[in-house]
């Protein structure tokens, strides 16, 4: 029996603040010069009805674009890959160079100090380089 009094309760609170807000809204006071205003970007924004159901009868959610458009946008989608595959060429080559480079400037270094060590430990008694018999 508690419950429908609770319910009852709530029902007529939300029925009392949903008439009083519409009172509050018409009972404010009017300004003239605005009033205009809101016509005329009511009229900006919103379409007549004859218009609005010719543009969504011309083109739906659901409708296939126009031809003309599917190809534009494949075209756009083509180049964006192709930017992409071009650019990803270049990062790689730029990689590939300075990691030749890097083995490169690596491998003088090593040949450099292989041939110090040879120099400096080298007693004259063998042949410099005793591998190529």
């Amino acid at each position: 029996m508690s419950w429908i009094r609770v319910l009852v309760l709530c029902s007529l609170t939300a029925l009392l603040i949903l008439t009083f807000s519409s009172v509050v809204d018409n009972a404010a006071v009017k300004d003239k010069s605005k009033s205009s205003d809101h016509r005329g970007v009511a009229q900006q924004l919103f379409m007549q009805g004859p218009e609005a159901s010719n543009f969504f009868k011309r083109r739906s959610r659901r409708s296939p674009g126009y031809y003309a458009e599917l190809q534009a946008e494949q075209r756009v989608k083509i180049a964006a890959s192709e930017r992409r595959r071009e650019y990803n060429e270049e990062q790689r080559d730029e990689f590939e160079n300075y990691a030749e480079e890097e083995r490169d400037e690596q491998d003088e270094r090593t040949r450099e100090k292989d041939e110090q060590f040879r120099e400096f430990h080298y007693d004259g008694q063998y042949p410099r380089y005793h591998w190529f018999h």
